[in-house]
């Protein structure tokens, strides 16, 4: 009896230890609001802020073969941020290592080059296990195929916060395919 009586109290002290480990563990997000984000400026950049508005996520980097498509990002954000659209660039240094500079230096490059003013984070880890939640998620929700393999990969997140649709580097932010999927989340 004693021996039973051992096991219970075992048993009953590894089930609150399990109870204890996983409230520590943060809870997994339902959308993309859920995250969180600082601007390249270093303001607080809460995703929840563009609730009710379609976000182009973009993975950015300065001095990549597709850098060039900064201007096709902020051609699309000129032709629809009155409707709603927001172009969101990620800045991120995992890919060849082509972000190496400062906030600072991303902002000017990106404002004298592509004279962007479309709203930009502070440099991300975008990919692996060190990768920003926010992109931990898109990895739990579309599978490892879609997370991003290289600079410039593009997800479309609805108004609600859910991914609708997702390009890879080699899709134009002007395409007819990005567009009309913008245009579809902008109801027209």
């Amino acid at each position: 009896m004693r021996r039973l009586t051992a096991k219970a109290i075992a048993l009953g002290v590894m089930l609150l230890m399990l109870a204890a480990m996983a409230a520590l563990q943060p809870a997994r997000a339902g959308t993309a609001h859920d995250f969180d984000f600082t601007d390249i400026d270093g303001t607080p950049l809460p995703m929840a802020q563009f609730r009710g508005k379609p976000v182009l996520l973009v993975n950015t980097a300065s001095m990549c073969g597709f850098t060039y498509q900064y201007d096709g990002l902020q051609a699309l954000y000129d032709a629809y941020r009155d409707k709603g659209l927001v172009v969101l660039g990620v800045p991120s240094n995992d890919f060849g290592r082509q972000e190496p500079g400062s906030e600072k230096e991303i902002k000017e490059f990106c404002e004298v080059n592509f004279s962007i003013n479309f709203p930009m984070t502070e440099k991300q880890v975008v990919s692996g296990r060190g990768a920003h939640p926010l992109y931990q998620w898109i990895g739990e929700q579309l599978g490892p195929a879609r997370q991003p393999r290289w600079n410039f990969y593009k997800y479309l997140i609805d108004g609600e916060g859910n991914i609708v649709a997702n390009w890879s580097n080699r899709t134009e932010p002007m395409s007819d395919e990005v567009r009309q999927a913008v245009e579809r989340e902008l109801g027209g």
